[in-house]
């Protein structure tokens, strides 16, 4: 079934209505990827698209960066700063960068909630030549047990939407989505030619802890109605249960890697 096409955006700006959960029960991202990204940038001026409550740009805030976010959602930014990143509170197709620039253009987990093209043309107006765009996304690989019985949970319980089969989205849909972001900046111009990076690495999880982060997942928290969500959380609960009550969740971290090109 494909959503009407203003349902992405409502769905991106649905995650503030819980911000708090969001912040505490999402996955941070590789520090290797993070030091990659910093040492491969010609200097630590960071602008974050669609920065959330701020998970990735306190990474690299840590790891010795200037940082500004920038979030459609002012409860997210609101968040980001209580975390000490400066934010900014705007779409970032429109978003104005008032003639300043960056290092690097960071974006984690949301790109796909950015028009890809405008987005590209955006983060060319605000780099450096020799900067970078580096967007990237967790997905999130569960055992393959557990992973049958989330699909089948979630199959269950929203039979109208579509469900991956390991009910959470793989490795091959964020290689789509970096290959659709590279498309995207080749066609702006104003970019070298685009690499995919991944990462691998793990991270075990108790039952309270993958529930917390649940209704997170595409909104769901938001959008469903109090009692299917308590079913969902119910099946899920029951999964882990099942397994002895944790789990490791592999991710595979993609990223898209775009250096800007100098001006002719």
């Amino acid at each position: 079934m494909t959503e009407p096409a203003h349902v992405p955006r409502e769905i991106a700006e649905s995650f503030g209505s819980d911000a708090d959960r969001y912040d505490r029960s999402r996955p941070s991202y590789p520090q290797a990827m993070v030091d990659r990204i910093v040492a491969a940038s010609p200097g630590p001026d960071v602008l974050d698209a669609g920065c959330g409550t701020g998970i990735a740009a306190r990474q690299f805030q840590a790891a010795g960066c200037r940082v500004l976010g920038v979030d459609a959602d002012a409860r997210m930014a609101g968040l980001a700063r209580q975390h000490g990143i400066e934010a900014e509170v705007a779409r970032f197709e429109d978003w104005d960068p008032a003639g300043r620039a960056f290092d690097a253009v960071v974006c984690g987990q949301a790109w796909h909630w950015i028009d890809m093209a405008a987005g590209a043309a955006k983060a060319a107006q605000a780099l450096r030549p020799g900067a970078l765009l580096a967007v990237f996304w967790n997905a999130m690989e569960p055992p393959p047990g557990l992973a049958e019985t989330f699909g089948t949970v979630l199959r269950r319980v929203l039979p109208d939407r579509p469900v991956p089969s390991g009910g959470t989205p793989g490795r091959d849909a964020y290689a789509t989505l970096c290959s659709k972001a590279g498309d995207a900046a080749r066609e702006v111009g104003g970019f070298g030619e685009p690499e995919q990076w991944r990462f691998d690495w793990d991270r075990p999880y108790t039952r309270d802890e993958w529930l917390d982060q649940v209704p997170t997942f595409g909104g769901i928290g938001a959008r469903l109605p109090p009692a299917q969500l308590q079913e969902l959380l119910a099946g899920v609960a029951a999964a882990i249960d099942a397994v002895g009550g944790t789990f490791t969740m592999h991710y595979a971290t993609a990223a898209l890697i775009a250096p800007r090109t100098p001006a002719p």
